[in-house]
């Protein structure tokens, strides 16, 4: 019986075709109506290429709600610069996702490092 439920699944794909494991998450959450979480599971994966290694390391993505990117920040002074910041972030959001880039961010302070 297994035999018939890996033709099927294996017939949807080309033999030989490799994809990455974060296309296939998107891809998978896209097709149960979940894109949204598909949108912050990209922004996640690409962090700290759209936004650099420096604002990466004291700020990550929390989740999605709406257009509204939230963002969890490790001290009130990056809160701060980061919120001074905001038009710059959502220009490379939105060179990195497109039209699918949030047209907002939230910050909270409150994370450690080494929590994640």
């Amino acid at each position: 019986m297994n035999g018939g439920s890996r033709r099927g699944r294996s017939g949807s794909r080309h033999k030989g075709q490799f994809e990455s494991v974060g296309k296939l998450v998107d891809q998978v959450l896209g097709d149960l109506g979940l894109d949204g979480v598909a949108l912050a599971h990209r922004i996640g994966s690409q962090w700290e290429e759209i936004v650099g290694p420096q604002i990466a390391a004291h700020c990550r993505p929390l989740g999605i709600r709406g257009n509204v990117l939230e963002l969890e920040v490790d001290s009130p002074v990056w809160s701060q610069q980061l919120q001074l910041r905001k038009p710059e972030l959502l220009a490379k959001l939105g060179e990195a996702l497109g039209g699918e880039a949030p047209r907002e961010l939230r910050f909270q302070v409150g994370y450690a490092r080494g929590r994640r």
